[in-house]
């Protein structure tokens, strides 16, 4: 009769079921712990360590809302309906953010060829320069970035990637080329 021995954590004397291939410093939990540790952390890294939406609303002097739309708009221009749905709110709350955008010059209205009930919203080339200058700070990595040595940061870039593909395997760098 045999008896059996506590498992232990690994280390001298652990059996080969009790070692470990993972790394000392690899975190522990259940993998809904470390998915929500790490996106923790990514949430950290991308919107308060580097705050680029505060940036982006300080230098052009609009909400962040107002930027994210003129972003869109950059892309192509879009029906205000459209427009609406792209940045999950209500018509009338996109048509105050595009009334405000085209006091300041930025967007331009025009009548919808295919139904002349409906708007059609462009930038104009100031609107154009708005949203290459938020896309330059969105695009900034964050200070903690600089920590990472150059494998580490290839590895980050390779992982956070694949979590980011779409379910055809995109990664969000071809998502965002594809739209422009």
């Amino acid at each position: 009769m045999s008896v059996q021995q506590p498992e232990s954590r690994g280390g001298a004397g652990a059996g080969p079921a009790a070692r470990s291939h993972a790394p000392a410093d690899a975190p522990r939990g259940t993998r809904d712990e470390i998915a929500t540790r790490a996106y923790a952390a990514m949430r950290y890294l991308v919107l308060d360590q580097g705050d680029g939406r505060r940036e982006v609303a300080e230098t052009l002097g609009m909400s962040f809302v107002r930027a994210k739309a003129l972003r869109r708009l950059a892309i192509e221009p879009l029906r205000m309906s459209d427009l609406a749905a792209s940045m999950g709110t209500d018509k009338p709350y996109a048509t105050l953010v595009v009334d405000d955008l085209e006091a300041r010059g930025l967007v331009l209205r025009t009548v919808d060829p295919s139904d002349r009930r409906a708007k059609i919203v462009a930038v104009t080339e100031a609107g154009r320069q708005a949203a290459a200058t938020a896309d330059a700070i969105l695009s900034r990595p964050a200070p903690g970035l600089s920590r990472l040595d150059d494998e580490e940061l290839a590895v980050l870039a390779r992982l956070v990637g694949k979590a980011a593909a779409d379910d055809d395997g995109h990664s969000p760098e071809l998502r965002m080329t594809d739209r422009r």
